[in-house]
């Protein structure tokens, strides 16, 4: 019997609260091994394309997080989903989103794979490897419970009156696994004075003057690592920022470091960040060729608005710059407790860079500060007479940044192209790795893989069954021979679908579609950024691929979106 299925044994006759003593004893007598067990830290940022980093060609200024890319290894083709909530349900599961109720968004359609929550036949990360010693905690955007569809002229939305639940908090990170939370529940936030805010399963009513969201959860993260890295048990810490999804909220001081960097426009960015990522081998020019620009993009110099989108930008650098500076108090905090070289670190963003333009509140999105100042928004065509940046503005980058966001992809979040679900991948593990530093994989992998990552550099067993229930198989494969410089077994194949959107890759071929198109079909073995569709010249391939998707499509339970639920 594994040592695995022998602590599940002990969750269902002896009571919970007990288990983390015996299994303390359990160490004890066990000898080191208990000890040589790694911490694991699972970050995961919002709407942060792949060019973003300093370390994947970007210009904003990311010296921690690229660190942790020197001294590891980054993932050139490695994928999500394509949106925030599907992607963070394969995260945490190790299936498909789909298999774990959230194949669309977070609202229940009353069929198996579209329930708006983390369904019963799944397992998390954190529930895992809570049972299995681990101290497990959480900071930041859960967004796999329900969310409730709301009024603009809900006065809860405006923190002016608190609700003390958001969801069924059976559905909340301390019901699935996390011993701690400290974070939103759904989706979008006011960073200066978020909405669903909870601690635990607790609402929290109100925030200091000086708030700031992205800082709040690394000094929760700072403080779970304090609390816990002292403990025999090792920690497994996800850490879940928002930043830099929209409304585009930064400080003031770090919006002033980036005021004249988008003054020239989206293009030159673009060439710039291409040019970097040829020089540091992350993109191979004669493969993977910078997409042309966004087809609907006016020139810069044509545009009205070049100070306010340069400001977008800016913001939107600021956020992900914060988000930065946090990972460096986080890293020396791991240092200064001494467990920074058996941390194994994995950081990736859950979809590429939005070209959303929120225009109305209601739903997630507040109408008034909790003072009562209107919010300005900023949608597709609506007047732009102030700067995005303060808690009054409710604005996105649009269209062409995301676009130079996902450099050198062609489009953007909610799409099954590369724009919408590559993602950079950066695993840091000194004590564990035996890959070259500062080296860069081409070998691909997809979010279903990070569960199996995270249980078998524990030493852990996925479960069958979990508290009495039969437990969907894993889908994903560890990545840990990556990380060893081996060659790992790929999957046969990887697939996506998401309003409709579809995707399979198998090998280097991909067949991709948009929402009620055909198929197209490309060959990133030479075509990475799927330049060239090939379709009408592989039918026999393209047949063979599509009947594979469709019977994916049939055991996972994905159902075609109907019109009226748009």
């Amino acid at each position: 019997m594994s040592s695995f299925r022998s602590r599940r044994l002990l969750t269902n006759v002896v009571p919970r609260s007990c288990v983390a003593i015996i299994l303390a004893a359990a160490a004890i007598l066990a000898g080191p091994v208990h000890a040589e067990r790694p911490h694991i830290l699972l970050v995961m940022v919002d709407d942060m394309g792949y060019s973003d980093l300093g370390c994947y060609g970007g210009e904003i200024q990311t010296p921690n997080i690229d660190s942790l890319a020197q001294g590891g290894v980054r993932f050139s083709s490695f994928y999500n989903t394509g949106r925030c909530c599907p992607t963070r349900a394969s995260l945490l599961t190790g299936l498909y989103p789909h298999q774990a109720g959230v194949g669309r968004m977070t609202a229940d359609y009353q069929t198996p794979g579209y329930r708006g929550h983390l369904s019963e036949n799944t397992v998390t990360i954190a529930e895992v490897l809570r049972d299995a010693g681990y101290h497990t905690a959480m900071a930041g955007k859960w967004h796999l419970s329900v969310t409730e569809m709301q009024s603009r002229h809900m006065r809860h939305l405006n923190n002016q009156v608190i609700r003390r639940t958001f969801s069924d908090p059976a559905t909340y990170p301390v019901g699935r696994g996390f011993e701690q939370h400290y974070g939103n529940i759904w989706g979008v936030v006011n960073y200066f004075d978020p909405f669903s805010l909870v601690n635990n399963a607790e609402a929290v009513p109100s925030v200091p003057k000086d708030y700031y969201f992205t800082d709040a959860l690394t000094d929760h993260a700072v403080r779970y690592i304090d609390e816990y890295a002292g403990d025999d048990a090792p920690l497994f810490l996800y850490l879940a920022h928002t930043a830099p999804h929209w409304p585009l909220h930064a400080l003031p001081e770090d919006i002033e470091k980036y005021k004249d960097t988008y003054t020239d426009g989206w293009q030159p960015i673009r060439e710039a960040r291409y040019q970097r990522q040829k020089e540091m081998g992350l993109v191979r020019p004669e493969v993977c060729r910078l997409s042309p620009k966004n087809p609907t993009d006016a020139r810069w110099s044509a545009r009205n608005d070049r100070e306010w989108d340069s400001r977008a930008m800016a913001v939107h650098a600021a956020m992900i710059d914060r988000v930065d500076q946090g990972m460096g108090r986080i890293i020396a905090k791991l240092k200064e407790k001494g467990i920074y070289d058996n941390t194994l670190i994995l950081f990736l963003s859950d979809n590429g860079a939005s070209p959303e333009r929120p225009g109305a509140p209601g739903f997630d999105r507040n109408s008034e500060t909790r003072d009562g100042r209107k919010v300005t928004y900023f949608g597709h065509g609506m007047p732009r007479e102030v700067f995005p940046g303060g808690e009054t503005t409710y604005a996105g980058i649009g269209p062409a940044w995301a676009n130079a966001s996902n450099t050198p992809f062609r489009f953007w979040k909610a799409t099954q192209y590369e724009g919408g679900v590559r993602t950079p991948l950066i695993a840091h593990w000194p004590a564990g790795m035996k890959a070259k530093a500062n080296s860069i994989t081409r070998q691909s992998g997809h979010v279903i893989d990070i569960m199996a990552t995270c249980l078998e550099a524990a030493g852990v067993d996925y479960p069958e069954q979990f508290d009495g229930r039969k437990i969907t198989p894993l889908e994903g494969r560890s990545l840990l021979p990556i990380l060893a410089g081996e060659e790992r077994t790929a999957h046969e194949a990887i697939f996506f679908e998401h309003f409709n959107h579809r995707a399979v890759r198998q090998g280097d071929w991909k067949l991709v579609a948009g929402e009620d198109e055909s198929w197209e079909l490309y060959n990133l073995a030479v075509d990475e950024t799927e330049l060239n569709n090939v379709a009408d010249e592989q039918p026999a391939r393209v047949k063979e691929m599509e009947a594979l998707w469709d019977a994916w499509a049939k055991r996972v339970h994905v159902t075609p979106v109907r019109k009226e639920e748009e």
